[in-house]
């Protein structure tokens, strides 16, 4: 405890910036919820399946709502000024973002209601328009990591936005929408993965695997523009003496070679992605799911990482270089990030827990006789 107290300001800038990046890679696999939303017109062939679908993914929706409120909260407190710029300036963008979340919040609280005068397929339509919005609009936002945003900050640190579209100017850049795609296409594989874990129901099961070679296909092709855009691209480098802000040719693919470490984990993260789905197509394993997911989470960790690490403004600016925001001008004080910190040790707990939860809750795989009165359980 003692040695929290004694970690310089900018340790702990480090070590929230590598918080925020896990629970960003956290929210991103979480969203296969959102992906198999995407999946209940297309694999839910009548009535019965879509239930089915719903009930499996309504095991864990609230992991991901929590998360993304979690990424939010722990953003807001340990770098405020990102907050303030972009919570306030792009505000259209975080506003459509909630309201898809607030939509599938009702939809699986309403749809199974007595007395449900919406009916079931309004709020089926609602769950479905979440599950294609949401994976975009966080992929699109988190392109603005790495290609900029039209802001200015003053001295006083005090952010204007300068785009009348507050935010979603965003998706005119192909590149943060081949990363919305990316993550779209991602959050679907995840799903179907995650359906031939969970879902005891061989129909289902064959349509799923039948799907996963498509989605597997447009992933690999916006991800791949992605990436090879961005480590070809001129970065936003900062001078850590003067602060300045100056853009640096193939920045964060020196960020990857200045950081072997986070390029191991970008290529073991990308190898577990793939090695899940061929061990779906090629085995006929329902194991997939959890190589897929946990590449899931060391590829967009490591994204996020050479986002804000060596040196490189997180949230350039587009405007006015020098508004560019970094780990360092933008954080809370190091009595706040150091209070923050001590909190943060209970972090293994929550996340022991989750799993635990998680764990009781796919205990058994979900069967047709659960949706259909043979369970106690509760039916969304």
């Amino acid at each position: 405890m003692i040695m929290i107290g004694q970690l310089s300001h900018l340790t702990l800038q480090y070590y929230w910036w590598a918080i925020i990046s896990l629970l960003g890679a956290l929210l991103v696999l979480l969203l296969f919820v959102q992906g198999g939303q995407s999946f209940i017109y297309e694999l839910g062939q009548n009535s019965k399946d879509r239930t089915l679908i719903i009930n499996a993914l309504g095991r864990k929706w609230e992991f991901t709502f929590t998360t993304l409120v979690t990424f939010g909260g722990a953003f807001f407190a340990s770098f405020p000024l990102f907050y303030s710029t972009s919570f306030g300036g792009a505000y259209w963008a975080w506003m459509a973002l909630l309201f898809c979340f607030i939509v599938q919040a009702v939809s699986y609280e309403f749809r199974s209601k007595p007395k449900n005068f919406l009916g079931k397929k309004t709020f089926d339509a609602f769950l479905f328009a979440n599950g294609i919005l949401a994976p975009v609009l966080i992929g699109v936002v988190v392109g603005t990591f790495f290609n900029g945003a039209d802001f200015s900050v003053s001295n006083l640190k005090v952010s204007h936005w300068q785009h009348p579209a507050r935010g979603l100017e965003a998706v005119l850049n192909f590149s943060n929408v081949s990363l919305g795609l990316a993550v779209l296409y991602l959050s679907r594989i995840l799903a179907l993965l995650y359906f031939m874990n969970s879902i005891d129901n061989d129909h289902l099961i064959v349509r799923s695997k039948k799907k996963l070679i498509f989605n597997t296909i447009l992933f690999l092709f916006f991800f791949l523009f992605f990436v090879v855009r961005l480590l070809l691209k001129d970065g936003y480098a900062y001078d850590p003496e003067t602060m300045k802000v100056s853009m640096e040719p193939f920045k964060y693919f020196n960020n990857l070679i200045a950081m072997p470490v986070v390029l191991l984990l970008f290529l073991v993260g990308v190898l577990s992605v793939l090695c899940g789905i061929l061990l779906s197509l090629l085995k006929d394993s329902d194991r997939g799911i959890w190589f897929t997911g946990g590449g899931t989470i060391l590829t967009v960790f490591a994204l996020l990482l050479i986002a804000g690490y060596n040196n490189t403004c997180y949230y350039p600016s587009n405007f006015d270089l020098q508004s560019s925001l970094n780990i360092v001008n933008s954080s809370s004080s190091r009595f706040t990030l150091t209070t923050m910190t001590y909190v943060s040790l209970a972090i293994p707990f929550v996340l022991a827990y989750i799993w635990y939860a998680w764990k009781g809750i796919n205990k058994t795989k979900i069967t047709d006789q659960e949706i259909t009165g043979g369970s106690e359980g509760h039916i969304y």
